[in-house]
This record gives C-alpha cells, sequence and structure tokens, in this order.
C-alpha cells in the first residue's frame, strides 16, 4: 500500500512529538525536587530532553531512510545526481535550530531570574561600579565588616521572589576535606547540616585553603566557595529527608571523599536538634566538630593535614569561635 508522502510526513511527525514528550517527561534522570526553586530547574531540564529526543528522532531517522532510499542498486557503477542548491531548505535547517536556541535562552534566562541570578546584579550596578564583574559572580563588600577587619566581597544569588526572608542562616565553610556548619543566632557548629521544612534558608558560604563547590542534587543548587569572599545561596527545602552534599570542584587529592549530608526536618525535630547540640556543648580548648556520619571531630581527622594546608590549630579554631551557651 502507497501511502501519500504528505500524510506519510504527518504521521512521523505525530509520532515524533508523543515519543518526544513521553521521555521528556519520564525519563527519570533526576533526583527528586527537594525546594521551592527546583521544579523550575526541571522545567528547563525536560524542554531540553523533550527538544534533544526529537531532533534525534528525526536526524537518525533521516539517516536510516536514505541509506536505504539511495543506496546504490546492484551492478550499478555510474554516479549519483548532482546535488543542486536548495535555498529552501537550508533556510530551513538554519532557521529551526536558530529558533529553538533563541528559546532555550529565553527560558532559561527567566528560570535564571526567578531563583533570583539578576537581582543582585540590579543591585550592584544601582549602588557601585560593576567593572569587570560577571552576571553570575556580582560582588559587592559584606556590611558586617568592621573597619578594622578585611573586608570581605559577596558573590551570589540575592533572595529570590519565592523566598521572601531568611528563617535560618548557617556560615558554611569548606576546607580540604570537609564542610563545616555554623549557626550564629545559637553557637552551634556541626559537620552535617540540619534545617527545617518549609522555612526561608540563607547560606554563607566561604573556603579556608582552595576553591569549592558546594552542592545539593536535590535542591539543584550549586554554588561555588572561594577562599577570601563570601558567596550566598537562598533557597526553601520542601520535602523532608537527608541528601548529600558534595563537593563539586576539584579540590585535591581526596576530593571524592568531600562529602557531608543535609537533614531536612520537621520543624519540632529541628527544634529537638538544637535543643540536644546545645545540651551536650561543653567547654573545651576547641570546639568538637562531628563530621558527616561520624563522631570524630574535625580537628583529630584534619591534623595530620593541618601543616600541609598551612592551617594552624589556633586559626582553624578562630574560625569555628565556641560558644558557652
Amino acid at each position: 500500500m502507497n501511502i501519500p508522502t504528505n500524510i506519510a510526513t504527518l504521521i512521523v511527525g505525530v509520532l515524533v512529538t508523543l515519543i518526544s514528550f513521553w521521555v521528556g517527561q519520564h525519563h527519570g534522570l533526576l533526583p527528586v525536587a527537594a525546594s521551592v526553586n527546583a521544579p523550575l530547574i526541571d522545567g528547563l531540564f525536560d524542554t531540553m530532553i523533550t527538544l534533544s529526543v526529537g531532533l534525534f528522532l528525526l536526524v537518525q531517522g533521516a539517516l536510516i531512510f536514505a541509506l536505504f532510499k539511495f543506496r546504490k542498486p546492484k551492478d550499478d557503477e555510474t554516479d549519483g545526481p548532482p546535488w543542486k542548491e536548495n535555498l529552501p531548505l537550508e533556510i530551513l535547517w538554519t532557521g529551526i535550530p536558530a529558533i529553538i536556541v533563541l528559546g532555550l535562552s529565553v527560558y532559561s534566562f527567566e528560570v535564571y531570574n526567578s531563583i533570583g541570578g539578576l537581582e543582585e546584579l540590579a543591585m550592584q550596578a544601582h549602588h557601585h561600579s560593576m567593572k569587570g564583574a560577571a552576571i553570575a559572580a556580582p560582588l559587592n563588600s559584606t556590611s558586617q565588616s568592621s573597619p578594622t577587619e578585611p573586608r570581605l566581597a559577596t558573590i551570589g544569588f540575592t533572595a529570590p521572589a519565592n523566598v521572601k526572608g531568611t528563617g535560618v542562616t548557617v556560615d558554611v565553610t569548606g576546607l580540604q576535606y570537609a564542610w563545616i556548619f555554623n549557626y550564629p543566632d545559637s553557637g552551634i557548629t556541626s559537620g552535617e547540616l540540619h534545617l527545617p521544612v518549609g522555612q526561608d534558608v540563607q547560606l554563607k558560604i566561604k573556603a579556608m585553603d582552595v576553591l569549592h563547590a558546594f552542592w545539593v542534587p536535590q535542591f539543584r543548587l550549586k554554588q561555588d566557595a572561594i577562599p577570601g569572599r563570601e558567596t550566598e545561596l537562598w533557597f526553601k527545602p520542601t520535602v523532608i529527608g537527608t541528601y548529600p552534599i558534595v563537593c563539586a570542584e576539584l579540590c585535591g587529592s581526596f576530593h571524592g571523599a568531600m562529602r557531608s549530608q543535609v537533614i531536612i526536618e520537621p520543624q519540632s525535630d529541628y527544634d529537638a536538634w538544637v535543643q540536644q547540640q546545645l545540651a551536650d556543648s561543653a567547654p573545651s580548648d576547641h570546639p568538637t566538630i562531628a563530621s558527616a556520619g561520624q563522631s570524630q571531630s574535625a580537628e583529630t581527622r584534619l591534623a595530620p593535614r593541618l601543616a600541609e594546608m598551612g592551617i594552624s590549630e589556633l586559626t582553624l579554631a578562630q574560625v569555628h569561635p565556641h560558644h558557652d551557651g
């Protein structure tokens, strides 16, 4: 049965569209979405997967069709017909990719703006000269530095529209090869990050030695930890659970082991954890810092490498000031 070319083309187009949309919505490539911003990132990713699958099917389908349709007949040693210029076809295969790229650019720009990526830049452009600043890394001086203390530049996203205020603030310090979390409101220092579900969170991130990157895949958020500078992240966790914290920047020979965890729990459990940490704290020359999943203190675990890192025990202690509360 001979199917008219226009009908066959329509059927192929419908099948490719249906397959692309199904794969784009059921690829299963992403972990659980556990923050307010995650669905925005996932929507962009799903759209890119849908378009990629459609283009893949069209290109590979055209190649397979051409292999059979235009294969050389047996015992035919003649040349194929000459190729003639086809301006409409050239416009088509140039215009479609251009439209796709432009559409994805606008979409990704909107997502980036929705999670607060451009608000910091706007604030900097209004208040400061922005010579040499990058969009993804605007600089400003921290307002909390005293005249006698070195002023650190702040890099990162300002609070997006869906994060109205800061419920929990945590100072995050990365060093070879551990993450250390300090809660300035309570004085708690820990090797794992505890946060209440549904509360706005602000992380103030810095590095003690080399460049690190704080990454929680389930939050769809990643931010560099830069020596001598403070970076920031705002987000709101929405799903109770325990998620890995990964260093996403090659930072040394044990980079792969620089992991911790963030525990998202109900407000009552979070309050109980805070009270337990305060009750367990006791005066000592150096603060006890439990590494993720271990009872060993960070000083004990990192002591053999302090000299190699050029960090004294006194300096490490000053980064995590002791509180008697």
